[in-house]
């Protein structure tokens, strides 16, 4: 269950510094804080194979992009940011983030992935939300994992649009 843990609006520089004590991780949608649950087991192997698989071809192919599995976070509008499961980021991107400030990404990802988790909200969230944010703020590549339809969505972005 996604919970938020106040009604209380934050920006986005609040959120970038909050805290709040324990290791849960939240997401800002709209000013919300929205708490982000524990992944499954499956949820958690998909991500960790596709990872392995993207680190193992960076390397093959000597690629400058960094791999990061759930704890990179984008910033999807003026108070807003997700954190997906894998994110792909341009090495120069990577190599110029201050290595004390909080790790959300403000500048497009080359690739997000995300794995679709059983629940209506998460699919609304996957399907729907996350593809019009990711698109609006110009992300190349987003892909969803559905594990539970047993597919896998690749949008690509083409002059502002996904299309697949």
């Amino acid at each position: 269950m996604v919970t938020t843990p106040t009604s209380k609006k934050i920006t986005f520089a609040e959120y970038l510094s909050y805290d709040d004590g324990t290791n849960r991780r939240f997401e800002l949608v709209s000013g919300q804080l929205v708490e982000m649950p524990p992944a499954s087991f499956l949820h958690s192997d998909i991500i960790d194979f596709l990872a392995d698989l993207f680190k193992a071809l960076s390397r093959e192919y000597e690629l400058d992009i960094k791999i990061k599995t759930g704890d990179v976070g984008i910033r999807t509008g003026i108070n807003s940011s997700r954190i997906p499961d894998i994110s792909v980021i341009d090495g120069e991107v990577w190599r110029k983030m201050p290595r004390d400030a909080s790790a959300v990404i403000e500048v497009p990802l080359s690739l997000a992935v995300e794995v679709v988790s059983p629940g209506a909200e998460q699919i609304e969230r996957d399907y729907i939300e996350k593809v019009r944010e990711y698109q609006n703020i110009g992300i190349k590549e987003y892909w969803i994992i559905d594990p539970i339809e047993q597919k896998i969505t690749v949008l690509v972005l083409e002059q502002g649009r996904y299309h697949n």
